[in-house]
């Protein structure tokens, strides 16, 4: 069997990119703990702590908190196939990539949608969403809080009450910014947010938190049909059923709840992956660990800002967790890229559509936000950029983010 390959040995990667990131090391030790049935207590008792655990890191008391098996994009399909009927009106405030993903996935859903946009780099200021609401009259407002394609981070807190006024479900999908940015799903109004492992909250993509008020419950359970097969006389059989099976929020709250109904294989060692990640961001604090997010952002965006490169963007709605850079003209981002990544095992990403080519994006979340992480990232960069013949500050990268962290001592 000499054709057989060897045992997975990946290389060793610092992963500063937009996500995914390293994960913590005690994600990884979590993973590889055993495996036990589906209905064994230990299994159940673990959904439950799980679900405790989210409602912490979501600032929430809903009881329909839980996980989605699958990545981050499985949580937003989950949320918006489960809350749209075909026909309803859905408004998506688009500012970057994310926002045009959720307007496709509620036009495969057969929603009315409708859009706004604002040029990336930039946020929508409360009055031009609070019009469009007036206008449009949706049944689901659908936002991105941090779009990892712009950096762009979009306040939340006053849409809520909007939505809630004009009687509008509030959704948004937290992925790139939960857990590095502040979120309080119940102090801002939010019906829906979903989110993934894989950025701030520092473990491996495949798990998706999501959490649900009363109010998206109650439009789920409307929607409800047990599937044939494990149907029991008076159980839910509604006409305009939620059309996913696999993402129909109404058998998996069942599924998680005290019925226990099957409706798949929970992902075990994705849901160990995910308590662990919880439980870290719980340990160090929510306050603590958004903090972090924030000193290291500082940091790397002094650092580039050091080298001489522009920023894109409005920085003062920037994530804490990534930063967009302009590629110095003369210089070929994806050689750059590829230099860092073959010489220093360290990755960072570009973008996406007009931005594509135009930046890079790096990211300082999770694991990755530590000194000794953004300092090695702002030497390779430097020794890179000098290599592609840019004029950049000697040791000015460096030099630059030491100053943040100094600051921050005193």
């Amino acid at each position: 069997m000499s054709h057989l390959p060897g045992p997975i040995d990946p290389p060793a990667r610092l992963l500063m990119g937009p996500g995914p990131i390293s994960a913590y090391p005690s994600v990884l030790r979590a993973m590889g703990a055993p495996l036990v049935g589906q209905y064994d207590p230990f299994m159940t008792a673990t959904m439950t702590e799980t679900q405790a655990l989210y409602r912490e890191v979501w600032g929430t008391a809903n009881e329909a908190t839980l996980l989605i098996d699958g990545t981050s994009r499985a949580g937003i399909e989950a949320a918006m196939v489960s809350l749209i009927r075909p026909g309803d009106r859905v408004l998506v405030p688009v500012f970057g990539r994310f926002g045009h993903l959720l307007a496709e996935i509620a036009e495969r859903a057969l929603a009315e949608v409708h859009t706004i946009e604002v040029p990336w780099g930039e946020v929508f200021p409360v009055s031009m969403i609070r019009e469009a609401i007036e206008r449009v009259k949706p049944h689901l407002v659908a936002c991105v809080q941090g779009d990892t394609s712009t950096t762009m981070l979009q306040p939340l807190d006053e849409i809520g009450e909007i939505c809630r006024a004009h009687g509008a479900l509030f959704y948004t999908d937290a992925t790139a910014s939960l857990g590095g940015n502040p979120f309080e799903m119940d102090a801002w109004g939010l019906d829906a947010a979903t989110a993934g492992l894989q950025k701030c909250l520092g473990g491996p993509s495949g798990s998706a938190p999501i959490s649900l008020s009363d109010r998206a419950v109650e439009v789920v359970r409307s929607r409800a049909r047990v599937e044939a097969g494990i149907r029991e006389e008076g159980d839910a059989s509604a006409s305009d059923f939620i059309r996913s099976n696999y993402f129909d929020l109404a058998m998996i709250l069942d599924y998680w709840g005290p019925r226990r109904l099957n409706h798949h294989t929970e992902a075990t060692t994705m849901l160990y992956g995910a308590r662990e990640c919880a439980r870290v961001l719980l340990l160090e604090g929510r306050d603590a660990t958004i903090h972090r997010h924030r000193l290291h952002g500082d940091a790397m965006l002094a650092g580039v800002e050091g080298l001489g490169l522009t920023v894109f963007g409005d920085v003062a709605h920037k994530m804490t967790n990534v930063v967009a850079v302009e590629i110095p003209d003369g210089v070929v981002g994806d050689a750059v890229r590829s230099e860092l990544l073959s010489d220093f095992g360290i990755e960072i990403g570009t973008s996406f559509g007009p931005l594509h080519g135009r930046v890079w994006r790096i990211g300082t979340m999770g694991y990755n936000a530590r000194t000794d992480a953004v300092l090695t990232t702002l030497a390779a960069l430097e020794a890179v950029l000098r290599r592609h013949g840019a004029a950049v500050p000697a040791g000015g990268g460096v030099e630059a983010a030491q100053g943040v962290y100094a600051a921050a001592e005193r």
